[in-house]
């Protein structure tokens, strides 16, 4: 039997978790400026935080698709084909968080940075909820048949699955945002969060407990599921005594780890299904009937093998130079953008 389907999943599963865990605390500090945020200095300190790193935790998103699509194609048809509106909502709050996060400080108006505020808040919110209800119906079905094609009207995805695994990836967002917050920022941002970790982590982290466990329940699960399940709930709670304390990074390790091992025990517990149908088990896609041929992993395998190292090196090296927490001191006074033109103008 072929191994390389097998290597590829796990590939997959390892670029969705990464993405969980890095872009995820990125989502929770947008949705923290929208909810947490008391005045504008509280909100400058909040995305100089993620400043440097926001765009690059995106490839790992832009990574899972790309790899699920040369290794998967047939998951990727279906699942892209299915939820064309969950994953349209998702793109448009990505580029609507991403332009506000952009065009935020090139005027300084109280509407303009407000209004660009609100932008990324809604934006990190829309994206966060869409990619947890695509993910867990990846995990618990979707009405397809023998085809792989989607039986039913365009909504046909808006299921108690989807709005669980949305407030999932919502409330984990929101709990490794604020414990980033804690661990990368100083003053009154660090203090609030500090303070928030604690009474929001047992309501906020319920939704993705539930999933993993539903999944367990559903599938019977496997000893590396079952495993992985217990790593989680042993990592939730350390992060929980350790946010009592006050000790961020070891709260912000405890929860990372949670998300670690909850998503891997969900992507343990369905293997080797890729894509669950709701009407027939038979039509379920798994990693030997919707894998590409050996040779197209193959080359797959070969360019992984050259590109990855680099780039978790860069982006280890890019987390490095920023790794100094933000101050409200650290800022400079707000000011409008000049664009490059009208200042070399009035230089010369």
């Amino acid at each position: 039997m072929d191994a390389l389907p097998v290597v590829w999943f796990i590939a997959i599963a390892v670029l969705w978790i990464g993405y969980i865990l890095l872009e995820g605390f990125d989502l929770g500090v947008g949705m923290h400026m929208l909810f947490s945020a008391r005045n504008d200095k509280d909100r400058r300190v909040m995305l100089n935080s993620i400043g440097p790193v926001w765009d690059g935790n995106e490839v790992w998103l832009l990574t899972a698709g790309a790899a699920t699509f040369a290794a998967f194609p047939y998951w990727y048809a279906s699942l892209f084909s299915t939820l064309y509106v969950p994953l349209t909502l998702v793109l448009l709050g990505l580029i609507f968080r991403a332009v506000a996060i952009e065009y935020r400080g090139k005027v300084v108006a109280q509407n303009w940075t407000l209004f660009w505020d609100r932008s990324i808040g809604i934006g990190s919110l829309v994206a966060a909820f869409g990619i947890g209800a695509g993910l867990a119906l990846t995990t618990t079905g979707l009405p397809i048949d023998a085809n792989g094609d989607r039986v039913g009207g365009p909504f046909v995805w808006l299921t108690p699955e989807a709005v669980l695994g949305g407030l999932a990836l919502v409330g984990f967002s929101l709990v490794h945002g604020a414990t980033f917050l804690a661990l990368k920022t100083d003053g009154p941002v660090r203090e609030r969060m500090n303070r928030l970790v604690p009474r929001l982590a047992p309501i906020a982290l319920l939704p993705i407990t539930a999933w993993a466990v539903l999944i367990e329940v559903r599938t019977g699960g496997n000893a590396l599921s079952w495993v992985l399940l217990l790593l989680a709930v042993a990592a939730v709670l350390i992060g929980y005594l350790f946010s009592l304390r006050g000790s961020e990074g070891r709260a912000f390790t405890g929860f990372a780890a949670f998300g670690f091992f909850g998503a891997g025990s969900i992507f343990a517990g369905v293997f080797p299904v890729v894509l669950p149908s709701t009407l027939d088990p038979a039509f379920d896609l798994t990693v030997w009937n919707a894998a590409s041929g050996s040779y197209t992993l193959g080359v797959m395998t070969v360019v992984t093998g050259f590109a990855l190292p680099v780039v978790l090196g860069y982006q280890a090296w890019s987390y490095w130079v920023f790794r100094k927490r933000v101050s409200p001191n650290h800022l400079p006074d707000a000011h409008d953008a000049v664009p490059a033109v009208r200042a070399a103008t009035r230089a010369s």
